[in-house]
């Protein structure tokens, strides 16, 4: 399997932190094109009624709206959202994809269909390795703030990963 994805498939989750942080942008520039499952599509404007800032995805030209072709693939999970379970079964229609998804179920979900995954964080990371961004601990802190919830033993693996092991602490 090439290192390089095909298709990048995010869920929501990932797309509201990166906007809250200013740092949405590092989609495209990382990815090029992202795919998002119609059920992503729909999320943000739940949480735009209950007052939290959002993206509006409509106005993002890197980012490609798709139907689920076939519902069946939808794993079907109780405790899984809509959204993680459109993002998998997009993953298992295409071929070679990476799937951007911070849900823990969601995440061991995709490891049992043999998915490449990632998360927020790991956008961040390769972000650094990149050179997109300087430094990540000050956007892990910024997550934090605007409600993500981080393990320390993540943080500090994140951070690691990023080299930046021991510069700070990042929490809120």
């Amino acid at each position: 399997m090439s290192s390089t994805p095909d298709t990048v498939i995010s869920n929501t989750s990932p797309l509201l932190y990166l906007y809250q942080v200013g740092q949405l942008n590092l989609l495209p520039k990382l990815y090029g094109t992202v795919i998002a499952p119609d059920a992503v599509n729909q999320e943000p404007s739940v949480g735009q009624k209950t007052g939290v800032d959002v993206p509006d995805l409509s106005r993002l030209d890197w980012l490609q709206i798709q139907a689920i072709s076939s519902p069946p693939t939808i794993p079907n999970v109780i405790d899984l959202g809509r959204g993680e379970a459109e993002v998998i079964a997009l993953g298992l229609t295409n071929t070679n994809s990476l799937l951007i998804l911070d849900d823990q179920l969601g995440r061991r979900i995709a490891k049992l269909y043999k998915l490449r995954y990632t998360g927020t964080l790991g956008v961040l990371i390769k972000a650094k390795q990149t050179g997109y961004v300087e430094t990540i601990a000050p956007i892990i802190t910024q997550l934090q703030h605007q409600g993500m919830w981080l393990a320390e033993t993540v943080i500090q693996a994140a951070l690691n990963l990023a080299g930046e092991s021991g510069k700070n602490n990042a929490n809120p």
